[in-house]
């Protein structure tokens, strides 16, 4: 790779931290084709890019973006990034599922907007809802309500009914 391709790099690896919202390092040390393809096919699911690249050249771009420090350090061996846009959950939900079934994949660290989450904090991460699952809860809850009118005038019908229904049979009698 010449000096000019190892500038256009840097800038597109500028790009993409810049426009995710989060981003997941992993060690994908031993984890063969197959599963990787795999692995990249439920990242795309989810809307999340997943790349590779020369760590010296993240480094770079790092460097040049004047954030993200605590990734330095964790840029050793061989390492995969998730880029994620809007559901900042999705990857991490995805590398816990992948890390427990193949034992292969291990998570590094990510940033959450400006937030630095280490390697022991996946769990936590994978247990977040995603934005669906909070715009469901919302719509449910203020639903919740409106259901619950529903069913007392129901109950108020229903009792009105049982009322004029027995007073009609007594007055039959």
């Amino acid at each position: 790779m010449d000096k000019s391709e190892k500038i256009e790099m840097v800038s597109q690896i500028k790009d993409q931290f810049s426009n995710s919202s989060a981003f997941y390092l992993v060690d994908y040390q031993g984890v063969n084709v197959e599963e990787i393809n795999g692995l990249r096919r439920e990242f795309i699911k989810e809307d999340v890019n997943y790349k590779v690249f020369k760590n010296t050249l993240v480094k770079k771009a790092l460097e040049e973006l004047g954030e993200f420090d605590q990734l330095n350090d964790l840029l050793e061996g061989m390492v995969g990034i998730a880029f994620a846009g809007e559901n900042f959950v999705a990857p991490a939900k995805i590398i816990k599922k992948f890390g427990d079934t193949a034992k292969k994949l291990s998570f590094k660290g990510c940033y959450i907007d400006s937030t630095f989450y280490g390697d022991d904090q996946l769990d936590v991460l994978a247990s977040m809802p995603t934005k669906d699952e909070v715009m469901a809860s919302i719509v449910g809850s203020i639903a919740s309500p409106a259901s619950g009118i529903v069913g007392t005038l129901n109950a108020v019908i229903r009792d009105l009914v049982s009322v004029i229904d027995e007073a009609g049979k007594t007055k039959a009698a």
